[in-house]
């Protein structure tokens, strides 16, 4: 059986066959592609020039929100 990790995304329980991944490679895994995001994991911004750097482990609180403006 592969190493599986499971994290809450945007409240609700995914399961991912890594055992951990960056911000960019989730958001690639769920194709996440809208160029105005707001990330967080574990309520903590993660800004963009770090979503290469930030790791999600098991068990982490991610939200990925879309920026959407308007008038």
């Amino acid at each position: 059986m592969k190493p599986a990790m499971k994290i809450m995304l945007n409240n609700r329980e995914e399961t991912f066959e890594a055992v951990q991944m960056t911000i960019s490679e989730l958001l690639a895994a769920k194709n996440f592609t809208f160029k105005m995001l707001v990330v967080k994991v574990n309520a903590e911004l993660v800004r963009r020039h770090e979503y290469d750097k930030k790791v999600v482990n098991e068990g982490d609180d991610v939200m990925v929100l879309h920026l959407i403006t308007g008038g």
